[in-house]
């Protein structure tokens, strides 16, 4: 297994077009990402609408990203699924299509005990024989958390179970697991799931999976190189406007990005339902909320 630096990760998009993918657009939007502080691509993570695509929509959505990117960047992908054997065969496909890394969350709606979470993500892994990242986000994921024993059990089964992503903003978990994993293996990555990245950064973080990049890629790609280098007191500014902005849109989801990103003239479509659109009132009123935020308006306007 080829070593893997998760670094700063951009989570793209998925543009639609009649609820079709719009291949045009997402190789804009690519590029986007390239010229603009990228030093991986995720896809599709959940602000790239993951749940609402089908297993062989993913597939081709991979396929795609890898003959536009032509090794330019490196490519993580989220296989997660209900099933294991759903997202097993993800993770396989993902390495015959030439992503570089995985990703899994905890199953979708089920919530199983913490010793078959263990047996999904090895099974995956297995399956994938790329690096191997576990995303925890409770929240989001009916309140299941991926225990620091889970990850020490999972470490000692899986040799390319390589980091953990965290998106639950809970500290003390946070530095349980860099503790116990890094005592079992001095490399292991922690990868920040939020942008504040100044407490991520401080507990041990050195990577970062950004959704909000999708909307200011300068101010996300300034925090993290300050934190990376331990300027953290020069990074407070910049952290306080991603907390802004990161508030805002967890409160809008893949919804409020895809209105943001057509004010900054890179229309990427509407939401696939059940995600509703935003009208032209809530578009106003999310405009004046990022207004707020003085560095928005140094972020680049359209593909450029």
């Amino acid at each position: 297994m080829a070593h893997f630096n998760f670094g700063l990760v951009h989570a793209l998009l998925t543009p639609f077009t009649s609820s079709r993918i719009d291949y045009d657009a997402y190789g804009k939007l690519i590029d986007f990402h390239l010229r603009n502080g990228a030093e991986g691509l995720a896809l599709p993570m959940h602000a790239g609408e993951s749940v609402s695509l089908t297993v062989e929509e993913r597939k081709a959505l991979l396929e795609f990203v890898a003959k536009h990117v032509r090794g330019r960047a490196p490519i993580i992908v989220n296989v997660s699924e209900a099933g294991t054997g759903i997202a097993a065969s993800l993770a396989a496909h993902a390495r015959q299509a030439g992503a570089s890394a995985i990703i899994a969350f905890v199953p979708y709606y089920w919530t199983p005990p913490q010793s078959m979470l263990v047996e999904h993500f090895a099974a995956i892994g297995a399956a994938g024989e790329l690096p191997f990242f576990v995303y925890n986000s409770p929240s989001e994921m009916s309140e299941v958390e991926f225990a620091s024993k889970s990850v020490s059990d999972l470490l000692g089964s899986l040799p390319n179970f390589v980091g953990l992503i965290d998106g639950s903003l809970d500290w003390q978990y946070m530095i349980e697991v860099v503790t116990v994993a890094r005592a079992i293996r001095h490399d292991f990555q922690f990868v920040s799931g939020t942008e504040y990245m100044i407490s991520a950064g401080a507990i041990g973080a050195t990577g970062l999976l950004s959704a909000l990049a999708t909307v200011s890629p300068r101010l996300v790609r300034g925090l993290y190189d300050l934190c990376r280098a331990e300027k953290y007191k020069d990074a407070r500014k910049a952290q306080e406007d991603a907390a802004i902005l990161f508030r805002i849109f967890q409160q809008t989801g893949a919804a409020g990005l895809k209105a943001a990103v057509r004010v900054l003239g890179r229309d990427c479509g509407s939401p696939r339902p059940p995600l509703p659109a935003f009208d032209d009132a809530r578009t106003q009123a999310l405009i004046a909320e990022m207004s707020a935020v003085e560095t928005v308006n140094t972020e680049p306007r359209g593909w450029l």
